[in-house]
């Protein structure tokens, strides 16, 4: 080929990855999650911390970088209730929202009129952006029940000292002090959904502060991210999927109908994970554990033969939501709950990420690959 005909060549378009799937887009201390199913927070295994930690020392590991001594875990719990109260204006704010309104949309509007109200809104240092972290967490919680509360012309509830953050949800959503079994359930399950990585709500949280917004912008972004129903909102349609199939007998012949309408099901697959969601099985435990309680053997085993069907058939695994789906359910929570639950736990890991962002900042800026038409004239 002559130097000529080299230099007209049209130059290779650059990789592209549809969704951004597998680019890695920064670096984080805060979260491993591993193809081969496994997640870690801060070096600890997901596993080992369900077993043997609350939600509160994981979510003071998220933000603070370790696990808390006893004094700590003392003071962080009781900054959780300290800090759980709304303004009287915010909470004006959200008895004016149609009581229609999703809990999701009720959750980013409660963050965005909380935001004027905290007198470090602008401070970006380290300490302030971990203070920060802990008001939301403290507040996400009050909002993820008094949604509920809120459309029944119900009070809004502020937490006990006495409670745990799980049990104080259940509270705050009931008004009675919760059972033991189900304060565990909320526990664990808050613990699975307080990290993971660069998933889609962690990641819009960290591109609107990366242009050095504050901490209450970027958790509007990642609540308005959670809320479909491809990330958070899964949960929320894995119940109507074990529903509608209704029988462990009735599964195979769902699946068949499903695929052969190439119809997405809920519950299964995810972007990282190639040998299955490293949750499932202390989801399952949990689920377990509930149905033997309530002497009401069904879900659980709908679901494993979901399981089972789809990776014959598709060779798909079970995801965080599938399991879910049916706690929250046992546990009589309305299953537009769920997805506010998963973020009054996830807004632990959003903090810690506003906060590695802003301390090592570069605003976040990808390219596109234009397909439009080549260049025309007026």
């Amino acid at each position: 080929m002559s130097n000529q005909s080299a230099n007209s060549a049209s130059p290779e378009k650059p990789a592209f990855s549809p969704g951004l799937a597998g680019v890695i887009a920064g670096e984080s201390a805060i979260c491993h999650v591993d193809e081969q199913a496994g997640l870690g927070y801060r070096g600890y295994d997901v596993h080992d911390l369900t077993e043997h930690t609350a939600y509160e020392q994981v979510a003071y590991l998220l933000i603070y970088g370790d696990l808390p001594n006893d004094a700590q875990l003392k003071g962080f719990r009781d900054s959780l209730v300290s800090e759980a109260s709304l303004p009287g204006d915010v909470e004006k704010i959200l008895r004016l929202l149609p009581k229609t309104m999703h809990p999701m949309d009720f959750m980013r509007t409660g963050i965005s009129a909380l935001a004027g109200f905290d007198p470090e809104l602008n401070d970006a240092s380290l300490e302030a952006n971990r203070r920060k972290a802990v008001r939301i967490l403290a507040k996400m919680n009050v909002l993820a029940a008094a949604g509920a509360r809120v459309r029944k012309g119900e009070a809004i509830l502020l937490p006990k000292p006495n409670l745990s953050h799980a049990a104080n949800f259940l509270y705050m959503l009931s008004g009675e002090e919760p059972e033991a079994y189900k304060v565990k359930a909320i526990d664990i399950l808050y613990i699975l959904y307080a990290e993971h990585e660069f998933n889609a709500s962690t990641f819009a949280a960290r591109v609107t502060v990366s242009t050095l917004s504050d901490m209450y912008a970027g958790c509007c972004s990642a609540l308005a991210t959670l809320k479909g129903p491809l990330h958070g909102g899964a949960n929320e349609e894995a119940m109507g999927v074990l529903e509608e199939i209704g029988s462990v007998e009735g599964v195979a012949d769902w699946v068949k109908d499903k695929l052969a309408h190439r119809a997405k099901v809920m519950g299964f697959g995810h972007r990282v994970y190639k040998n299955g969601d490293s949750r499932v099985a202390p989801m399952r435990k949990v689920a377990t554990e509930i149905e033997n309680r309530l002497g009401e053997k069904k879900w659980v085993a709908i679901c494993m033969e979901l399981e089972r069907v789809m990776e014959k058939e598709k060779k798909l695994f079970a995801n965080a939501d599938l399991y879910a789906a049916p706690i929250f359910n046992m546990l009589k929570i309305p299953v537009d709950l769920n997805t506010p639950m998963f973020a009054a736990s996830r807004c632990a890991g959003w903090g810690a990420h506003v906060t590695e962002q802003l301390a090592n900042n570069r605003i976040i800026r990808p390219r596109s690959l234009y397909s439009g038409p080549a260049l025309r004239r007026v």
